[in-house]
Order: C-alpha cells, then structure tokens, then sequence
C-alpha cells in the first residue's frame, strides 16, 4: 500500500444536493486531521482523462468552509467513460501518478463507481468511493444523498399542482426523475397524496387508471393528479427525448408524461395535461437531511482513506455509517419493492 500525501476527490455523472457537502468532509477532514493535500478533480473522470489548465486545483478549509448549503457541485460533472476506449483508462492512472495523487475518493452512481471498482481492480488505484444518486438505486446503501431533497422538490410540486387541476377540471400528469428505479415517485406520490402513482418497476394499467378517473368523475371529481417515473413504460417500450446514448450507453428518457395524458384524455374524455419536472429536482438547496448525510459520508470516506480500506464505498445501513466493496455497491439496481408499491396502491383514487 503506497503511502498517502496528496488525496484527489471528483464528483461524477448528474448533480445531487449534497455533493459540495461531501466535497467539504473529506478536505476538512483530510487536512485538519490527517495532514494530507487535498487536490479537486475537475469535470469527473475527464478531469484525468483529458485534463485542462484547471483540471486539478488544491482545495483548502477556506475553499469549502461555506459551500455546505449550494447545490451542484464546485467540482463540475461529467459523464465521462474511461472504459469506453481501449487505451484510455491507463491514460486516467497515468495522469494520476503525474499530478501526484495517491488515492482518490470518486463520488457518484453506478457509472462512476463502476468506474472506480474496475480501476482499483485492474491497476490497484487506491480509491475510494462515495455513493451519489438521487434515484436512490445503489444497492449497497440505505439511503443516498439528495433523494430528500429531490423527494421534497417533487412533493411540493405535485401539491402545488393539486389546486390547479381541481380549479380547472383536469387530470394533470407529473413527470418524475427514475430509469430504472421508482424511488423519487414513490416518494413524492406517497407524500403528495397522488391519486396514481407509477413506477418502472410495474407496468401501468390504461384500462384500470382511466376507470379510477372515469368513477372519480362520476362522483363529481373530474380531476386529478398521476405521479409517473420517467422510465415507466408502455408496451415495454421507453419514451425517448432522442435515440442518443451517453457514454455509458444510457439513452435520454423524457415524455412519458406527455404520452401517457393523451391516452387518458382519449380513454375518459377528460382534459389531461401533462407537466416535467426535470432539472428542478436536481438542483437548489439540500435539505437540512441531505446536508447531515452527506457530511457523515465525506468524514467516514476521509476515514476509509486514512485505513486504507481501497476498493471500498462508505454506506447507510441503519443508523451508521460502514463501508462496502464497490463491486457489491454497484452490482444491481436497488428498487422499489412490491410491499411498499402495495403501500401506495391503498391511496389509489
């Protein structure tokens, strides 16, 4: 194990409230009480890919005392994907051993973690990783940061968008950040009194939903309010915005929500619209929970770094704050169980 003096740190993929609370744990942390220089990588793993003049900055107490309470990142972000060409993930390891970085702490989802798992397992890079998504769908956590925040974000809307489609008589569909996972609906849905909400991880029933509308009207509610994930499908087909893929081969999901209140307007003659949230629940301010989290996470990755515990992704389990092998930390989806989607099926209506 080489001897740790200088400690980079990126943030990859999309944004999460909470990153720049991470980001100042582990440089408070490192330097206060460690002694080691902490050096921000810019733009995720194209800061060690492709560096710029200001790729690599060294990072103070005074950089990020303050930066606790702002969304995004200071870091910048990228989807960068080393493992995409042959030849490029020696490129990474090399400029790491050129700007004198001797372990890195990555903080991210399944993309950048899997990144980080595959470089400490085929050239031994002492790394440690951070999981970061608002989806929630890392199965080796309870819990990541920014999913409140995004949760209240998305709650807040659909209760805004209540009074509006009760005062106007109509069905308002609402379009909520998960691919693969339903975490952020099930949230919001739940806690915004949605009166349908649907999830990846169940295909939706036209018939069923537009009769639960129909019998609302009957009754003389004809309105009402559809949480819906992005990666719900119909005829197991996603909603593309385009037929792009990122680097990682992931495709840019969006209108679903569009889709999905022209079928209920056709099937129950009531007027549907649709709404996309979007960026919204990405960016802003961090609950007060996502900046507690997210602080425990950056002291225990500073702590897996003074322990060498390489390989490895500080976790929530419980109550506490343990770590886990990136390679479990990043091998299936976490996502919405069938008992709690039932949870949610009760407020159906």
């Amino acid at each position: 194990m080489a001897e740790v003096r200088r400690v980079g740190m990126l943030t990859g993929g999309g944004d999460a409230p909470g990153l720049n609370g991470v980001i100042r744990a582990v440089t408070v942390k490192c330097i206060e009480d460690y002694g080691y220089e902490v050096v921000g990588i810019k733009r995720g793993w194209k800061g060690l890919l492709a560096p710029e003049e200001d790729s690599v900055q060294k990072l103070t107490v005074d950089d990020v005392r303050y930066i606790l309470d702002e969304g995004g990142t200071v870091l910048l972000s990228s989807r960068t994907n080393p493992y995409k060409k042959e030849g490029d993930a020696e490129k990474v390891v090399k400029n790491m051993q050129e700007f004198g970085i001797d372990a890195l702490v990555a903080i991210g989802g399944d993309d950048t973690l899997g990144v980080a798992s595959r470089l400490h397992k085929d050239f031994g890079v002492q790394i440690v990783g951070c999981p970061k998504t608002i989806d929630n769908d890392l199965s080796g956590t309870d819990t990541c940061f920014g999913y409140d925040t995004a949760v209240s974000i998305a709650t807040e809307a659909l209760d805004r968008i209540r009074t509006t489609a009760r005062s106007h008589e109509r069905i308002l569909v609402v379009e909520i950040m998960g691919r693969h996972a339903g975490w952020i609906t099930y949230g919001a849905g739940l806690a915004g009194a949605a009166n349908v909400t649907l999830i990846p991880e169940v295909e939706p029933d036209l018939d069923a939903i537009a009769d639960l509308f129909k019998k609302r009207a009957e009754r003389g509610e004809k309105w009402g309010v559809v949480a819906v994930s992005e990666g719900v499908t119909i005829g197991e087909e996603y909603i593309t915005q385009t037929a792009e893929r990122d680097e990682f081969g992931h495709i840019r999901l969006g209108g679903i929500a569009e889709t999905l209140a022209k079928e209920l307007k056709e099937r129950t003659g009531i007027d549907t619209r649709h709404v996309v949230l979007g960026h919204l629940q990405r960016g802003g301010t961090p609950t007060a929970y996502d900046r507690i989290l997210s602080t425990r996470y950056g002291i225990r990755a500073a702590e897996a770094v003074k322990n060498g515990e390489w390989g490895k992704m500080v976790a929530l389990r419980g109550s506490d704050i343990v770590t886990v092998s990136l390679e479990e930390a990043t091998g299936e989806t976490r996502t919405v169980p069938e008992d709690l989607y039932d949870v949610l099926k009760t407020f159906f209506g």
